[in-house]
């Protein structure tokens, strides 16, 4: 499984598309970016892609998009996730990751596993 390279603008340009709110970071994930609420991951970078996970209806509703598509490697794209089109404005980027975080927040925390 080939993993891309990110360049520091890709990663800089995910960032700036990710709104403080609380419980969120974005953090180191393979290589790449994560952004996570409450432990939970809601948007992340796969080479130039940005993915969200979103509830069936969001996801129907991004899939019908022109350019969006499965997130994640080829071989094993990620449940639940889609990519946005790569031709959308960043306003309409953050709205789709800030749609995502609002999802996501309604899961349980995640519980951290104890170190062996």
């Amino acid at each position: 499984m080939q993993m891309p390279k990110h360049s520091d603008e890709a990663k800089a340009h995910f960032r700036s598309l990710v709104n403080d709110a609380p419980g969120v970071e974005v953090k180191p994930m393979f290589g790449s970016l994560g952004a996570f609420v409450n432990g939970n991951m809601f948007a992340g970078l796969f080479g130039e892609n940005v993915g969200v996970k979103l509830d069936p209806a969001g996801l129907d509703e991004l899939r019908a998009l022109p350019g969006s598509g499965p997130f994640g490697p080829a071989e094993r794209p990620m449940g639940g996730y889609l990519s946005l089109p790569a031709d959308i404005d960043d306003k309409a980027r953050t709205a789709w990751v800030d749609r995502a975080r609002d999802h996501v927040a309604t899961l349980p925390p995640k519980v951290k596993k104890p170190k062996r």
